[in-house]
């Protein structure tokens, strides 16, 4: 089983481009799998040890996410091997994984945005830093992950663009603002170390997705801002005022880099308060 294991993560890392988080992911839930399989070989796995397995994970109350990702680390692995010819019949075909509620994403108004923001006022290195971070995130709807590896010669100054290397390492080209660009400027020729890396610790070291968050919820406690607000709503709340603002959905799925349409759809919802002033402006009867 080993090395069906193996070759199933090199063919994640390789030909699919998977992050090392998800392929590490990936082999604990497998590991999980196999020692629940106990000595049954791969080749005798059918339809019902998946459904056993499933039963055994519903009975530790694992959240539904966890149980789907579990599944779908399985089902991945089980269409790889049958279709490198390893085994002769896919037992996961049939294998339904558990409906999942659609979390409705956490944003900030455009108000609390721009407190936020107007929050980073120091101008000596860390300040400004932090100012060029936030003005970047909700400027461009990147992850904070991309953000941590953006580097010097992906910002455009002349053309307001950034290039910026996402999922399965694709890259795609964001537009981002005047105001952005200035704050990255003025904290570059303000910091002591140079480097590739746009965004630096005190260290002269590139920052780390959890130096961010921190940075970010400092200043989200520093506001006051009400609610659950992860540094991730910047994003969420850069695809709901464009899409407040009249954006086109298909606009806002290429700069989120969102391969289906349908993760952008839930952005769809916050809408609702625009059409509402609308209908009640322009219907006769409203």
């Amino acid at each position: 089983m080993n090395r069906y294991v193996e070759k199933f993560l090199s063919y994640l890392e390789i030909e699919k481009n998977y992050s090392k988080h998800t392929i590490l992911n990936y082999k604990i839930d497998l590991k999980e799998f196999f020692l629940f399989l106990k000595d049954t070989s791969i080749e005798r796995v059918d339809y019902f040890h998946l459904r056993r397995f499933l039963a055994s994970l519903r009975s530790k109350d694992l959240r539904p996410r966890t149980v789907a990702r579990k599944l779908s680390a399985i089902r991945s692995f089980f269409k790889f091997i049958y279709r490198e010819g390893l085994i002769s019949k896919n037992p996961s075909t049939l294998l339904m994984t558990p409906k999942l509620d659609r979390k409705l994403p956490q944003f900030l108004s455009e108000q609390d945005a721009s407190r936020l923001i107007e929050g980073a006022k120091k101008k000596d290195e860390p300040g400004l830093r932090d100012r060029a971070i936030l003005e970047t995130l909700y400027s461009t709807g990147m992850r904070v992950s991309e953000l941590v590896s953006l580097n010097m010669n992906r910002v455009d100054f002349i053309s307001n663009v950034v290039k910026v290397e996402g999922k399965g390492r694709k890259e795609r080209l964001i537009p981002i603002g005047n105001a952005a660009l200035e704050a990255i400027k003025e904290y570059v020729d303000k910091r002591k170390h140079v480097s590739e890396a746009v965004f630096l610790n005190l260290r002269g070291a590139r920052l780390t997705d959890r130096s961010v968050r921190n940075i970010v919820d400092k200043y989200i406690q520093q506001a006051s801002i009400q609610g659950k607000i992860s540094p991730h709503a910047l994003r969420h709340s850069f695809a709901t005022h464009l899409l407040n603002a009249g954006a086109d959905l298909r606009a806002v799925q290429e700069l989120l880099g969102h391969v289906n349409l349908s993760t952008t759809q839930i952005y769809t919802h916050m809408t609702t308060e625009k059409l509402k002033k609308i209908y009640d402006h322009a219907h006769p009867r409203a």
